[in-house]
């Protein structure tokens, strides 16, 4: 019945674009541009239209349509689907460009590399398939039947004039289109059937011309071969072998491969080199896919941008999460993400990202860590909160100086996209703890640096907690540049205290550090008080300035409030993701204790040191080395240092002197020291704020909580803040000191020094008691009349 009968080219599940075909290829097909209906995928499709009276094109076409579907080689054209009615044929294959057309784009876009056309006339060996391994002559190697996949690689079509090389079947099908005619070899022409040849001399003779075309252009005659013309002087031996007169000595397409594979040949390069290893990597060693990775990186460069994105980049997705291959592919990975567009980012890299950071391998952490500038703005905010920031914050707590140090600097870069509970309060805590606990001076001077750049980002409540209480901690800190820090962290986010703030909090601290030992302290100290006191005099001559000067310290969190600071404060980085390159080499690993406090000068004019850190004392040559309009040394300060720590082929150990501060350190149990107590109570409010304003009691002292940032009191010694923060008597708060201020810390230093002689006379005594009894033992009393047996 008629009327039930159904168009098979509507039900295609393909479609051709409605745009005319490409290249007008010599032959019965015409290729058009297609798209699978149900995805939109692109593919490219083969069309012949049967025509009256044609039937030997027909019959062409036919063969050249069950070749397509039975012959499968990553070098051959691939199909996909196929439609055979009794008015066209279609050919359905992955989407392909012909190679005339591709040629002619990139000679306009600056011309094609020797590498990329190596890598192409390298993939002609599905010759060397047909003939050694299906015995068939493909009788059409031209320009017409190569074409380019989206990677670049040059794919074998045009199967119309395919015939055996058994001689099933009869001999090869006549042509009769001059423009394919002109690459048949001229002992074709011979009919007598004397010429001894191979059954690929033919094939080797058209491979010649395709070759002479590339570099040449269009081949006018076949007298042009004579002629190598732009063909490169080390394929040009190879070509000859090609082209010559004799069909015998033409080489079977695997040995031309091999001839041109050889040190030094046309194909013996890296790309090549990559291409192969990539075709095989599936039965690699693991220990040979992480040095082909790890060597990847240096040679992206050089390589076309559209291989790198369709060829390099699965194969790098699949390697992760497949292969095992772990950080290795990380710096390839992102590299190559470059050539992506920012949708395509977020469909293929953005993913294995997050699954990456749920990795526990560290080295996976602080790769990921130190390359966060490449994929940061990738990244959306529900994702950074969501997926990626509860896994980065396990970095403040690890036991690796390099891990907690990388997790510090990319705070930089995900303090703009954390809400409102990750910013001011989990990352809080986690600052808190590291700038009073942590053992590492680079590390609570890097978090005091960071602290200073995200300060804008943080609410107004938070900054009038936070702020003004950890920057004049920084400047009590036994590590110099950390005490460098903390002044220009007050300089950096001047726009953010009130002018009450400046006068009463902010330069009673900085003028303490006039007289700091390091002068490079001491400088930074001038010239913010200088800063400081120019806008309070401001202000004072016209008061009707206090409200711009102020416009900032109750607004909400701005990434653009912090410009100015961070221009005004010298906070130059270069490159947010390394915050510290560099590291003074002195105290790397003390943790800040009541005995290595800085000392005042002496009514003589010498700086006061303890005993114990005379041998350890910084070099002042090195001190001086501090820039006042950059970082400088400061934001290079920490890498060095803790590289020395760090000690990869034990775990992440450090050195046994950190080790031994560590151990000190964690005797410490003072509130001020320990963060993680207010963590543990869920009393965050308890955290970074302002000191108590209760009166003192009668008998002249001051509670300890008026000098500690919150928490609880505790009798345990050893709080490393605990000179200048839980000192009975006269010693002030950190943020009122006044003109006795000195003669208490003057008073308490000479204290602890006494105490420390002493306790030192009193171990040197017990010692030397022990070594005399253990000699008195060793020599034991003489009794009469013993004598020595043998």
């Amino acid at each position: 019945m008629w009327f039930f009968a159904r168009d098979p080219v509507r039900d295609f599940p393909f479609e051709l674009i409605p745009e005319p075909p490409e290249g007008g290829l010599p032959g019965p097909w015409a290729l058009h541009r297609g798209r699978k209906k149900a995805t939109g995928s692109p593919v490219s499709i083969f069309v012949y239209d049967v025509k009256p009276g044609a039937e030997e094109q027909t019959q062409v076409a036919k063969a050249a349509f069950k070749r397509f579907k039975t012959l499968r080689h990553p070098n051959i054209l691939a199909y996909i689907d196929g439609l055979e009615t009794e008015k066209c044929l279609h050919v359905v294959t992955e989407a392909v460009t012909p190679l005339g057309i591709y040629l002619k784009a990139r000679v306009e876009a600056g011309g094609l590399k020797e590498l990329e056309i190596s890598w192409g006339l390298h993939q002609i060996k599905a010759l060397s398939f047909l003939v050694n391994d299906c015995s068939l002559i493909h009788n059409n190697v031209c320009m017409a039947a190569v074409f380019v996949d989206r990677a670049g690689e040059w794919k074998l079509g045009g199967l119309d004039y395919m015939y055996s090389a058994q001689g099933n079947g009869g001999g090869p099908p006549r042509k009769g289109i001059p423009e394919l005619e002109q690459y048949d070899p001229p002992e074709l022409a011979d009919s007598s059937g004397r010429v001894v040849r191979e059954k690929w001399s033919a094939d080797m003779w058209r491979l010649g011309c395709l070759i002479w075309e590339v570099f040449n252009g269009p081949l006018p005659r076949a007298a042009a071969l004579r002629n190598p013309g732009k063909i490169p002087k080390t394929l040009v031996p190879h070509y000859c072998e090609l082209v010559g007169a004799n069909p015998k000595v033409r080489p079977n397409p695997a040995r031309f491969l091999q001839n041109c594979r050889a040190p030094g040949g046309f194909m013996s390069n890296r790309f090549v080199e990559t291409n192969l290893f990539l075709e095989e990597i599936q039965i690699k060693e693991p220990a040979e896919k992480q040095k082909f990775f790890q060597e990847l990186s240096k040679s992206l460069d050089a390589f076309p941008e559209d291989f790198c994105r369709h060829k390099v980049l699965p194969q790098l997705l699949t390697a992760f999460e497949f292969g095992n291959a772990g950080a290795v592919v990380l710096t390839p990975l992102f590299k190559v993400g470059k050539f992506l567009s920012a949708e395509e980012y977020q469909q293929k890299i953005i993913p294995v990202v997050v699954k990456m950071f749920s990795s526990t391998d560290r080295a996976m952490r602080i790769r990921l860590l130190q390359q966060m500038e490449q994929f940061i703005q990738y990244l959306d905010e529900p994702t950074v909160n969501t997926q990626i920031f509860p896994h980065v914050v396990h970095g403040f707590l690890d036991t690796n100086p390099a891990i907690r140090e990388q997790t510090v600097k990319s705070m930089l870069l995900l303090a703009p996209k954390l809400n409102e509970a990750n910013l001011n309060v989990e990352l809080m805590k986690h600052f808190a703890r590291l700038q009073a606990k942590d053992e590492q001076g680079p590390i609570r001077c890097n978090t005091t640096v960071c602290l200073g750049k995200i300060g804008s980002y943080l609410s107004a409540s938070t900054r009038h907690r936070v702020l003004t209480s950890a920057f004049s901690r920084a400047t009590r800190d036994p590590f110099a540049p950390s005490r460098v820090a903390g002044v220009l962290g007050f300089a950096a986010t001047h726009n953010l205290y009130s002018m009450n703030d400046c006068a009463q909090k902010i330069l009673p601290v900085l003028c303490g550090l006039t007289v700091d030992p390091e002068k490079s302290v001491r400088d930074q100290a001038f010239k913010a008080i200088r800063s400081f006191l120019s806008k309070l005099e401001s202000v004072s001559e016209d008061p009707t300035q206090l409200e711009e000067v102020e416009k900032d310290v109750h607004a909400a969190s701005s990434p653009g409030m912090g410009g100015a600071a961070a221009s005004w404060a010298g906070w130059a980085v270069t490159g947010v993701s390394s915050l510290t390159s560099k590291l003074i080499r002195s105290h790397p690993t003390t943790a800040p204790t009541e005995t290595n406090i800085p000392q005042r000068p002496t009514p003589e004019g010498h700086w006061e040191t303890q005993e114990e850190d005379k041998d350890t004392a910084e070099d002042s040559s090195t001190a001086d080395r501090w820039d006042d309009e950059d970082w400088g040394s400061l934001e290079q300060e920490a890498e060095s240092v803790l590289a020395q720590q760090d000690d990869w082929s034990t775990g992440g150990q450090v050195s046994r002197a950190s080790q031994v501060s560590n151990s000190d350190h964690k005797s410490s149990k003072s509130p001020e020291s320990d963060w993680s107590s207010w963590e543990a109570e869920g009393s965050w409010e308890q955290g970074w704020q302002e000191p108590s304003s209760q009166e003192p009691p009668p008998d002249g002292t001051r509670l300890a909580s008026e000098y500690n940032w919150g928490g609880p009191e505790s009798s345990d010694k050893g709080d490393p803040f605990a000179t200048l923060s839980a000192r009975p008597s006269t010693q002030p708060r950190p943020d009122s000191w006044g003109e006795d201020n000195w003669e208490g810390l003057e008073t308490d230093s000479r204290q602890v020094k006494a105490e420390l002689a002493r306790k030192k006379r009193e171990e040197r005594r017990r010692e030397m008691e022990a070594k005399r009894a253990e000699r008195k033992v060793a020599k034991g009393p003489m009794k009469l009349g013993a004598r020595k047996l043998d």
